[in-house]
């Protein structure tokens, strides 16, 4: 979901946010019918446990369709992360499907409390099962060669054997892994034969994350020490754990998704999650489910820009202060997104520290010594020859485009569309409501344009 959260304090405004508000608004998220299966696909084994040898997709659309746009989540994120926006988009373009792909990664979160009365008790009491990084070895070697290769498979079923025309898209830096994908050698085979577009959200190639103040670390001396670490043990990427809410790997997953179920299910009851908090992020004032997920999704708090969207505020007054919609993304639709099912969910708990690695230095987009010494096959990036679509929010300063801008002029891409958006942050695009979005606005049209 994230791009990648600067490793640095994220606590700075938060308290004083927390005091602001103004009066009480509504909220709400128009239900939307229609069957949308969450559907396992088996892929090659990767030496994880039981049950780990498959991925997910999460379809929304009818089936008839004859374009699919496969989409990749960024950074700790997962399939429900598109929901809303797949439904946008099926809304304004019914002759496309969305495939929200999961990766291997899920199937190793205990994610059953969620399908309980009391999920707060089953995880903050100590009742999942976590996975200790000591008995997950397995995942020092689940990088992108492991990701592009369970991607294949869900690219291949998404054409139908060729009945329908696929475009793969991402975002973060799952618009990153699709842009590996698309130059990856399979054997010979390019991976962007087959494919009919490209897509990517506030994410890429050639410097797209450089705007962000956040620096690739993909020197060799840089990578050799990461792969001791790795090698060491430290199979998970812990950057989360800057948040605040725990230092586990899935600690702030499991946060952030119980508060988008008990706002999703009681928005205005009184915070269940709210005493239970760590002392510095607990809002100084009794608060509502709703109320509390804002403090922790709204740019307002301090939040950095690429785990927070623009959604409102607290009322300024009332015994127990309630959310306030004000802005392009209500609290609500967040909380639709975050409670999850329990699956599929919008955060991945286990995020290999390898894919970390991998994408950083797939960065440059060719096959350096170094990317050809850790397996990366990014052998036709320069023949690209289909349509790409790129959008930016505020969240890169800039670069997002200037990247794809460059990745065009260095392949035979024939047409590009580039939009931008700097009043959106980085998680506003996902969850943003249809009429304040033009990231749906944008992308329905370039699809529609596809041949």
């Amino acid at each position: 979901m994230t791009g990648r959260l600067p490793r640095r304090a994220v606590l700075g405004g938060i308290l004083g946010g927390l005091a602001l508000g103004t009066s009480p608004g509504p909220s709400a998220v128009a239900a939307v019918p229609g069957r949308e299966p969450y559907v396992p696909l088996a892929v090659g084994p990767g030496g994880g446990p039981a049950g780990s040898d498959r991925v997910h997709v999460l379809k929304v659309g009818p089936d008839a369709a004859q374009t699919v746009l496969v989409l990749v989540p960024g950074m700790f994120g997962a399939a429900n992360d598109f929901r809303l926006l797949a439904r946008d988009l099926v809304a304004a373009l019914p002759g496309v499907q969305i495939w929200a792909f999961d990766r291997r990664e899920e199937n190793l979160a205990d994610r059953t409390g969620f399908a309980t009365a009391d999920p707060a008790a089953y995880y903050l009491d100590g009742h999942y099962r976590s996975l200790d990084p000591a008995d997950a070895g397995f995942a020092a070697r689940w990088g992108l060669a492991r990701t592009v290769t369970d991607l294949r498979t869900v690219v291949r079923a998404a054409a139908g054997g060729g009945r329908r025309r696929v475009v793969l898209g991402g975002h973060s830096w799952g618009a990153t892994t699709a842009m590996a994908y698309a130059a990856w050698d399979f054997d010979g085979s390019p991976g962007h034969r087959g494919l009919s577009a490209l897509v990517l959200v506030d994410g890429g190639v050639r410097g797209a994350f450089e705007g962000t103040g956040e620096p690739v670390h993909n020197s060799p001396e840089e990578v050799h020490e990461r792969l001791a670490a790795i090698d060491g043990g430290a199979v998970f990427d812990l950057t989360l754990s800057g948040v605040g809410l725990g230092s586990r790997a899935e600690s702030t997953q499991i946060w952030y998704q119980l508060a988008g179920w008990y706002a999703h299910r009681d928005p205005e009851g009184r915070s269940v999650l709210q005493p239970r908090m760590p002392d510095a992020l607990r809002p100084p004032q009794p608060v509502t489910n709703a109320g509390l997920l804002g403090t922790l999704v709204d740019a307002s708090f301090g939040w950095p820009n690429d785990i927070s969207v623009h959604s409102g505020h607290l009322a300024a007054s009332g015994e127990v202060r309630d959310w306030v919609d004000k802005g392009i993304t209500p609290v609500a639709r967040v909380a639709s997104a975050y409670a999850g099912g329990p699956e599929p969910a919008v955060w991945q708990w286990y995020w290999p520290a390898r894919l970390s690695v991998d994408l950083d230095v797939t960065d440059p987009y060719t096959d350096t010594d170094l990317a050809h010494s850790l397996g990366l096959r990014l052998r036709h990036a320069s023949a690209l020859d289909i349509p790409l679509y790129a959008f930016q929010t505020s969240y890169a300063k800039g670069t997002i485009v200037s990247s794809a801008q460059e990745v065009v002029a260095n392949s035979r891409i024939p047409y590009a569309a580039y939009e931008t958006d700097n009043g959106m942050n980085h998680l506003d695009p996902l969850f943003a409501a249809a009429p304040h979005n033009p990231l749906t606005r944008t992308l329905a049209p370039f699809l529609a344009g596809l041949r």
